[in-house]
C-alpha cells in the first residue's frame, strides 16, 4: 500500500496529473518528492510499472532532498 502511494506521488510529479492520481498520496508527500522526481526520474514514462519511480528514488537516495528521504523512510523504504 505504501509503495503504491509513493509510486503514485512520483507519477503525479513526472507526468500530467489525472484526477485519479491527484487524489493519491498526501499533498505533503507529493510536495516533498516532486523536485527529486523531476530531477532524477524525468525519463520514466507514466505507466512504466508500479516500481519504476520508487526504484528511481531509491537509486538516487543519497542525492534526494531530506524531505523526500523522510517520506521514503516513513513508508519503510
Amino acid at each position: 500500500m505504501m509503495i503504491r502511494i509513493l509510486v503514485l506521488v512520483a507519477a503525479l510529479t513526472a507526468a500530467a496529473a489525472s484526477a485519479a492520481i491527484a487524489q493519491s498520496g498526501t499533498p505533503a508527500e507529493q510536495a516533498a518528492c516532486r523536485p527529486d522526481v523531476r530531477r532524477f526520474c524525468h525519463a520514466i514514462k507514466e505507466g512504466s510499472g508500479d516500481g519504476s519511480f520508487l526504484a528511481c528514488l531509491q537509486e538516487h537516495r543519497a542525492k534526494l532532498r531530506r524531505a523526500c528521504r523522510e517520506v521514503l523512510e516513513g513508508h519503510g523504504q
